[in-house]
């Protein structure tokens, strides 16, 4: 694709050789009223230079620049010089483009040779997948492939939560209480019970918390009653998180969850020890961080069992070893923002430059109408049930559509738009905003919607079916230099950068934003223009851009992880 904004800043070039091409692109700015033109160079920073006033700079510098193939007018507006872009040459160069690279328009190779981790998902095990896994799990999906489709090599990592004290309390409320063959049935929701009961229990009989203790201190050492019970309750465990992850269609590299690491972390501390770092503190070993403003960091505690941020530490420097990543991103809640700091600042202690190309995605927080959630109390809304429940309503909603519908294919479209309409409205709001969570607002497929999207999908696709004739980029693309036109052509052309302005700020909100524009530029060209015309050039220019346009809306929704249904 033609760089416009680098064409116009050649042509500046040309007459300011007192700022570098990097500079003068720094500079070039969008209009916010398209009659002001395509691109517009501010003449403020060059009064010191030409020592006149920026008005005349910019009069005196339009009159000597020349218009090219690409750029059909200059023209001055105050201390302002616009540019035109030639409006042909920009239909061509997007949706030829777009028609010759198909699912790769979009991709770049800007991270070729970097390797990048994303952590994201990371239930616990024997607790139930909930729907504030979600965020963590779409979040980080969506960041993998954006990583993924600028190039780089990108890993996959499921960390699961499959190790601390909470394994103690489920393994004693499992032998006082428990049953196997209940478990077997209903696993998530049947550890689940049992976790609760210890904890109503634990606060009439506190020395059950020491017993949980002994146990995890049992599973640590290799105990083997210890480890056959947490082996099963990780098994059937995930089997029920693998349910949620095909309905998603989010795969993971792997599943090395925190128990991997266990026999790796005395060498963590036997480094720490060296370095002079660690201090004993009521018979527990920390890090003083008082002088970076934040409190102790724990290492292990005074019976020998580490901890989360000893096994973050011992996970990190395992990748580092392993993969010699350019970037490890951890797709974690906001609420670990210490923690990760905390951690992270010991690793660059311990002598680790790698630790500042760690990085903490933090997302916000999902509440229930009725108020937080808390596995401990067994208030939780199974991420599962909401998947289902999703695909039963949009089921309900096709059939009760007066119009004829492929019944056949109804499970199929159901599933994609339920659990479209999901993610996307998850991915649709800035990442560290905190949530509410509502039955009505994720099953309302009503306005800037993942199902609005998926929607104008099908209604290129519709238009292609009836056109019924080969669509190529041999076409007369002056057809597509009225406005409709071109406000689509310059959202299809806006989707690299979007996709480089989501690993750049580790934000898939931006696609998803991107992706509602394109589809309201769309539906507008749609309406206010007819495509299938007896005029031939009128109609292979266009139906050149709604397949432009559908393959760009197919390419925007697979990078968050929404398929794109042909048919509604």
């Amino acid at each position: 694709m033609k760089d416009f904004k680098l064409e116009v800043a050649d042509i500046i070039a040309a007459q300011v050789p007192d700022l570098s091409l990097e500079e003068i692109i720094s500079l070039i700015e969008i209009p916010p009223n398209k009659d002001m033109g395509d691109y517009a160079f501010p003449c403020f920073k060059l009064a010191k230079v030409f020592r006149k006033a920026p008005n005349m700079i910019a009069n005196e510098l339009c009159e000597k620049m020349e218009k090219t193939d690409l750029i059909q007018k200059v023209e001055t507006a105050a201390a302002y010089i616009n540019f035109f872009v030639d409006k042909s040459s920009l239909a061509k160069s997007v949706v030829s483009e777009v028609l010759d690279k198909k699912d790769d328009y979009g991709k770049a190779n800007i991270g070729e040779g970097k390797k990048v981790i994303v952590e994201f998902s990371s239930p616990n095990i024997a607790k139930p997948f909930h729907i504030g896994h979600i965020r963590s799990t779409v979040i980080g999906n969506s960041l993998y492939k954006a990583y993924k489709a600028l190039g780089f090599d990108t890993v996959r990592i499921n960390h699961l939560g499959d190790y601390g004290t909470q394994f103690g309390k489920l393994i004693v409320a499992f032998k006082k209480w428990g049953d196997a063959e209940e478990v077997k049935q209903a696993p998530i929701k049947t550890l689940l019970k049992l976790y609760v009961q210890f904890h109503d229990e634990a606060e009439k009989d506190p020395s059950m918390d020491e017993d949980a203790r002994m146990w995890f201190k049992k599973l640590e050492d290799g105990e083997e009653e210890a480890v056959r019970l947490w082996t099963w309750f990780r098994e059937v465990s995930l089997e029920e998180f693998n349910r949620v992850y095909d309905m998603l269609g989010v795969e993971f590299d792997s599943y090395a969850g925190e128990s991997f690491y266990s026999d790796k972390m005395p060498r963590m501390i036997d480094i720490m020890n060296e370095r002079g770092l660690l201090k004993e503190s009521k018979g527990a070993n920390i890090v003083d961080l008082e002088e970076y403003n934040m409190p102790p960091a724990l290492i292990t505690k005074s019976d020998g069992s580490t901890l989360y941020l000893t096994r973050d530490i011992a996970a990190a420097t395992y990748r580092k070893e392993t993969y010699d990543f350019y970037k490890n991103i951890y797709v974690v809640g906001s609420q670990q923002i210490l923690h990760f700091n905390q951690w992270m600042k010991v690793v660059e202690l311990m002598g680790f430059d790698w630790a500042k190309d760690c990085v903490h995605v933090p997302f916000g927080m999902v509440s229930l109408e009725e108020g937080t959630m808390s596995t401990r109390k067994g208030r939780v809304v199974f991420l599962e049930d909401v998947l289902n429940k999703a695909v039963d309503a949009t089921k309900e909603i096709i059939k009760n559509q007066k119009k004829n519908i492929d019944i056949e294919n109804i499970d199929t479209v159901a599933k994609q738009i339920g659990v479209g309409a999901v993610v996307f409205q998850e991915l649709s709001n800035n990442r560290i905003k905190d949530y509410e969570f509502s039955w009505d607002r994720t099953l309302d497929f009503q306005g800037e919607t993942g199902p609005y999207v998926q929607y104008t999908h099908t209604r290129a696709c519709s238009v292609l079916r009836k056109a019924n004739e080969e669509v190529s980029a041999d076409v007369d693309f002056s057809v597509l230099s009225d406005d409709d036109s071109v406000n689509v052509i310059k959202e299809i052309g806006n989707f690299p950068k979007a996709i480089q302005d989501v690993i750049k700020n580790n934000e898939p909100h931006i696609i998803a934003r991107y992706v509602v524009d394109l589809a309201q530029a769309f539906n507008k060209f749609y309406h206010d223009n007819a495509i299938i015309v007896e005029d031939e050039k009128v109609r292979k220019a266009r139906l050149a851009l709604v397949l432009a346009t559908k393959q760009t809306i197919k390419n925007a929704l697979s990078l968050l992880g929404v398929e794109a249904p042909e048919r509604m």
